[in-house]
């Protein structure tokens, strides 16, 4: 009778702290009064704040912030490469969620075959894969990136 009696009163505190756990979870917690706006861009917005890519990759390449800052978690940009330009080896720290806007563009990572985006494909890079791209001659290659950890190029050397 006592091992009855102690299992239905741990049955009814296992309840209660499950209940007063989810109660917690889900209890609402205070909003800043800001508010943040949405966000509309396209590639070709006169607005857009186009800068330099790091020092190794080609000349003529540039990055827009489309949202988010670079430095911290989830960032949006795009990246742009003149035609017939190669983007050495590199990694990133944060793995990359890709959609080629323009221009056709060859991506090979590391230990896999060569993969041809066109316009409107979409590509994902795992975080730290070596990988180089080639954008063809099909005008420029403008690539939507966007970033989970903060956004780093960092060169590997080929041992070429």
């Amino acid at each position: 009778m006592k091992i009855q009696k102690k299992s239905s009163v741990l049955k009814q505190a296992i309840f209660l702290l499950t209940f007063g756990l989810a109660f917690v979870m889900n209890a609402q917690v205070p909003v800043e009064n800001s508010v943040e706006l949405s966000v509309v861009r396209t590639a070709d917005d006169t607005d857009l704040n186009w800068g330099p890519c790091p020092p190794f990759m080609p000349g003529g390449c540039s990055i827009a912030v489309l949202h988010g800052n670079p430095a911290e978690i989830n960032s949006d940009i795009l990246f742009k490469v003149e035609p017939n330009s190669d983007i050495p080896n590199h990694r990133h720290t944060s793995a990359e969620r890709m959609i080629l806007v323009s221009g056709e563009m060859v991506v090979t990572y590391e230990g896999e075959q060569p993969q041809t985006l066109k316009a409107g494909s979409f590509a994902y890079g795992p975080p730290q894969k070596p990988h180089t791209a080639r954008c063809g001659d099909a005008g420029p290659c403008i690539l939507y990136i966007a970033f989970t950890e903060p956004l780093d190029a960092i060169p590997v050397d080929s041992g070429k």
